[in-house]
């Protein structure tokens, strides 16, 4: 199964430009695996050197945070999306 995950502007760089991405997964957490490996410079903005999710970034599967998930092994359905929303701070 595919699915797309749309990156904001300022991780576009890190995916040759894109702004949406396909990958393919039986699983949501194979998915996200499968990002990383095609894409290993979305690594250093998503995760932190621990691998936790960095605190200003959400990731939303299907307009559902994955904080609220129960776990990642959801197989993915035809039409899965995943948001990266990265928060931005200065003054």
């Amino acid at each position: 199964m595919q699915m797309d995950v749309y990156l904001p502007t300022l991780l576009r760089d890190s995916a040759g430009g894109r702004d949406t991405l396909t990958v393919a997964g039986a699983t949501l957490a194979e998915a996200l695996q499968n990002l990383l490996a095609g894409h290993p410079l979305l690594r250093v903005h998503l995760y932190d050197e621990g691998g936790k999710l960095r605190r200003h970034v959400l990731l939303y599967y299907n307009g559902e945070n994955l904080a609220w998930l129960e776990s990642l092994d959801t197989p993915l359905r035809p039409g899965d999306r995943l948001d990266v929303v990265q928060a931005v701070s200065g003054g």
